[in-house]
């Protein structure tokens, strides 16, 4: 679980990083909906860290209340499993 989520961080940061050169050079960029999908799949404080970093996607208001949600979600989903523990199925 640990490689799983720091390779999909790298993946998620670099892409964010990618995004916002393709940007500058006003080339053909990556999609706001898989930016969004590699955030709900694990790499949601990448895509944080991403967006301060690269100064990228601040202005889209729609984006980053998306991805503030996905974060919130995420958060309170490892609050709970931590708190509460894997819930058994019998």
């Amino acid at each position: 679980m640990i490689t799983y989520l720091w390779a999909i961080n790298c993946l998620t940061l670099l892409a964010f990083g990618f995004d916002k050169l393709r940007a500058l050079r006003r080339k053909r960029r990556v999609s706001e909906k898989r930016l969004l999908l590699l955030a709900a799949v694990g790499g949601s404080l990448a895509a944080l860290l991403g967006s301060w970093i690269f100064s990228h996607k601040t202005r889209k208001r729609g984006f980053s209340a998306i991805l503030l949600m996905i974060v919130v979600l995420q958060g309170a989903a490892v609050f709970l499993l931590i708190t509460q523990g894997v819930p058994q199925i019998s």
